[in-house]
């Protein structure tokens, strides 16, 4: 296996632990504290969470059976970047109420993107 194989299935590893933990904490300690709109955003930034960690998952799952390429290299890093400026910037937001911390989130979803067509590029460049 790869070093940035087992980087990306550690970071995902623990990424998912991470997602679990803050979607526990919204079920249980913010459901009754946070305005609706408000967790809401939160349950936002936990899917997103999930869905990327998983993300890095795949990235890490994929680089043991082919080449690790720049290309899968890069659709890691996006997704690890993603999901600090997308899911942290909502956590941030829901947490403290300041509006201005969603203009970051785009920025995240971007690297989503371009995160996930990386990874489309590269499977398609495998063969």
């Amino acid at each position: 296996m790869s070093v940035w194989a087992k980087v990306f299935l550690i970071l995902g590893g623990c990424g998912m632990l991470l997602a679990v933990m803050m979607g526990a904490f919204g079920a249980h300690a913010l459901k009754k504290t946070l305005a609706p709109d408000l967790m809401a955003i939160y349950e936002t930034a936990v899917n997103y969470h999930f869905y990327h960690a998983l993300g890095l998952l795949a990235v890490g799952l994929l680089m043991s059976h082919v080449p690790p390429t720049a290309l899968l290299r890069g659709s890691g890093i996006l997704m690890i970047v993603g999901l600090l400026l997308f899911s942290g910037s909502l956590y941030a937001l829901a947490l403290s109420g300041i509006r201005w911390l969603g203009a970051i989130t785009p920025l995240g979803g971007t690297s989503f993107l371009l995160a996930w067509l990386l990874w489309v590029i590269a499977v398609v460049r495998a063969g």
